[in-house]
């Protein structure tokens, strides 16, 4: 089992910044690719963004893409997400996933074997 925790959450302005992260604890954490996807009120649970077990591969939705960086630290059991230049159509409640996914199926929910609870992310003036 892999216990995981997102905090970072938020009200911010449209431009503005946040930094999700989320603390994963129990099983080996090195051995899963990590993601991050949201969903808003009244849609489907989408895909953001993916660092796979090295911590090199990374891929991200076109939406998000330029403007959010995932990044990860096994020793920490940790992975983030930084995001800029938000928009208002990024407010969503945002996820944090484990699996251990391929390069084929990252985008998959059904792909993630652990999810967290979440964290609100607002973008509104």
């Amino acid at each position: 089992q892999v216990q995981l925790v997102e905090s970072g959450g938020g009200l911010v302005q449209p431009g503005g910044s946040l930094r999700l992260s989320c603390a994963a604890s129990g099983r080996t954490f090195s051995g899963y690719a990590m993601g991050w996807f949201r969903q808003a009120p009244g849609k489907e649970r989408e895909f953001v963004a993916v660092i796979h077990w090295n911590g090199i591969s990374t891929n991200y939705s076109d939406s998000v893409k330029g403007r959010f960086t995932i990044s990860r630290d096994n020793a920490k059991s940790t992975v983030s997400l930084q995001m800029n230049s938000l928009k208002p159509e990024d407010t969503a409640v945002y996820f944090c996933a484990a699996g251990p996914v391929s390069s084929e199926t990252y985008q998959l929910t059904y792909s993630y074997d652990y999810w967290g609870q979440g964290t609100q992310v607002t973008v509104s003036s």
